[in-house]
């Protein structure tokens, strides 16, 4: 009983922290992508560098399969990515490393 209650504890704990992101937050990041990002990265290609692209087997090689390291992308650009720091805010950045993490879990 007591191993159960503590399993239970764990579930929920991991749950209310580390929760998905909702529809409206991937929804919202997809329009921001278009609007933002789809001109390089349409359909999780890359449009400058073929082999990085948003797709999981990419993400992975790169070490960039997490929404830290998606989000740290966006923000601060690297080699011919521009950084979105000026042009986006916080929550929309988040928005997009969900729709991304999203979509090339999905096989775009």
């Amino acid at each position: 009983m007591k191993r159960s209650l503590l399993i239970c504890l764990a579930i929920w704990l991991v749950i209310s922290v580390i929760s998905p992101a909702s529809a409206g937050e991937i929804a919202n990041g997809a329009k921001l992508f278009n609007a933002n990002c789809s001109a390089c990265h349409m359909g999780g290609n890359n449009m400058i560098i073929s082999s990085k692209t948003l797709k999981k087997e990419a993400l992975d090689k790169y070490g960039m399969a997490s929404l830290d390291a998606i989000k740290y992308q966006i923000t601060n650009g690297k080699n011919a990515m521009p950084s979105f720091r000026s042009r986006l805010r916080d929550d929309q950045i988040e928005d997009i490393a969900n729709y991304v993490m999203t979509q090339s879990q999905q096989g775009w």
